[in-house]
């Protein structure tokens, strides 16, 4: 929500700040106008809470209207030709009334939802397999650790500095060769995003045919087809991770004293 405080929408206590959103009136309500309303809390965020009216500042007009060009619902003072800053955003945009756009969300829909359903398939098997190979590239970090600190306790008296700096510098090269635990942490909360992005298009699909809930549908649609930009930014993270699944990392004690990968 942004920082400005909301106002009372009535005019008699229009100098009050609101502290709930209902639903019902579609209006902001001070601590004077609770009574015998649906109400939500504004200070929590209700940018997800579809009230069919315009939430652009100033705009007090229903949405009619959908702009093809940055895929966002209007009003008609988002479409006004007035030169005025707090008007006319979409002004030289492409436009269309919503229900004209009903057949391409109701389509881009259906393809969000087969998307969805195939990633979060992919991705279980994916972290499955992050977990265990982290298990076994955990084990052979630990088991060189045991190794270089057996080796020191011969040579402690010499060496004893050095240690410290080669036990640091294994850390240093698993964290690059291969990943830390946050990458599995970035991924299960991809997958929780996933599901329930998931989960919304299939109820909004079932009740896609109650053509009073239209707007709040198609509104739906645009926050999941957000959702899924930042999915796709995810996945393509998880992608590009290196596995390097064949390579390890060893402990070779010469005259000096070094770190190999191979």
């Amino acid at each position: 929500m942004d920082d400005k405080k909301k106002k009372c929408s009535f005019i008699e206590h229009k100098e009050i700040d609101a502290i709930n959103y209902c639903a019902e009136c579609k209006r902001y309500m001070c601590n004077k106008c609770t009574n015998y309303h649906i109400l939500y809390n504004i200070d929590k965020d209700i940018e997800d809470i579809f009230t069919g009216f315009c939430k652009e500042e100033n705009h007090i007009n229903k949405l009619e209207f959908f702009c093809k060009t940055h895929n966002k619902l209007c009003c008609v003072a988002c479409l006004s030709k007035i030169k005025d800053e707090i008007y006319g955003q979409h002004k030289d945009c492409d436009i269309c009334k919503i229900k004209d756009i009903a057949d391409e969300k109701k389509n881009k829909l259906g393809e969000n939802i087969k998307f969805l359903e195939e990633l979060s398939k992919n991705l279980q098997s994916t972290i499955k397999e992050l977990k265990i190979l982290f298990e076994k590239v955990n084990q052979n970090k630990e088991e060189l650790k045991l190794k270089i600190q057996n080796i020191f306790t011969k040579i402690r008296n010499i060496l004893n500095n050095r240690e410290d700096e080669l036990l640091l510098e294994v850390d240093k090269q698993y964290n690059k060769l291969y990943f830390n635990e946050d990458i599995i942490k970035l991924s299960e909360n991809l997958l929780n995003k996933i599901k329930l992005s998931l989960e919304k298009g299939k109820i909004i699909n079932k009740e896609w045919n109650n053509n009073n809930q239209l707007n709040s549908l198609i509104n739906d649609c645009i926050n999941i087809e957000n959702n899924i930009k930042d999915i796709k930014n995810i996945n393509e993270i998880m992608k590009n991770i290196n596995l390097n699944k064949n390579k390890k990392i060893k402990f070779i004690l010469k005259k000096k004293i070094i770190i190999t990968i191979y």
